[in-house]
Order: structure tokens, then C-alpha cells, then sequence
């Protein structure tokens, strides 16, 4: 009698089985958007920090090298007062890879306008202030 027990007790049945899948599928479409749109605002945060850092290492490089109002600043020039072997300091580049280009003395950095229009969606124009456009 106890064989024939445990024999009935088999399994899971594919219906059981299809509804965990179907639950599982659910709870990854309800979730992975909110990931996305996370991710593209922390790179938001990044390019916005990143500007920040290269106003300061214009700012230093202007004090240290005696440069005035509307000087130009290359990339290899600013590079060098950032932290050493960081993503910025190697390439000049922003997180989406592209290049933040010479600077000017006293003039406040701008967001690349290809990084801008690709972050648009989550990070509106008052985000970027005074970066932005």
C-alpha cells in the first residue's frame, strides 16, 4: 500500500511547471524596465560628475599654468588633474564614448550633444543645469 502511495505522488504536472514560468516571465516584465531606466540615469549621474571634474581640472590647470579668460585647454592638458587611470583620464571620453574635446578657461563645460539626446529621457534639461543646454 505504501508503494502505491508514492507511486501517484509522481511529480509536478506541466501545467503546474508552465505556471511558475508564466509567473517568473511576468515579474521580469514588470521589472526590467525600472533596471533600464535606472541604469540610464546612473550613466546621467556619471556624465554630470564627469563634467564637474573636468571644471575643476580646467580651473586647476588655468591657476597653475597662468592662463586667462578664453584660453584653450586641450584634452592632454586637463587630463593630467584627474585621478590617473580612470576612465576619463585615459581617454577624455564620456561614458558613452564621446570625446569632451578642448576646453575653454572659465567657460563651463556642456554635456556632448550626442550623450544629451540619447539621456533625454530620464534626465530632463533643469538635470543638467549648468552643464546642459
Amino acid at each position: 500500500m505504501l508503494n502505491a502511495i508514492n507511486k501517484r505522488r509522481g511529480g509536478f504536472t506541466l501545467v503546474e511547471i508552465m505556471i511558475v514560468v508564466a509567473i517568473i516571465a511576468l515579474l521580469a516584465a514588470i521589472a526590467v524596465p525600472g533596471f533600464l531606466r535606472a541604469r540610464k540615469r546612473s550613466q546621467a549621474s556619471r556624465i554630470l560628475n564627469d563634467l564637474r571634474m573636468i571644471d575643476s581640472a580646467v580651473d586647476q590647470y588655468a591657476i597653475e599654468t597662468n592662463r586667462k579668460t578664453g584660453d584653450a585647454v586641450g584634452i592632454a592638458d586637463w587630463t593630467n588633474y584627474l585621478k590617473k587611470n580612470s576612465l576619463l583620464y585615459n581617454s577624455g571620453k564620456s561614458l558613452l564614448g564621446t570625446s569632451y574635446g578642448t576646453q575653454t578657461v572659465d567657460q563651463i563645460p556642456q554635456v556632448p550633444a550626442s550623450d544629451l539626446a540619447v539621456l533625454s529621457d530620464v534626465a530632463s534639461t533643469g538635470f543638467w543645469s549648468p552643464y546642459g543646454p
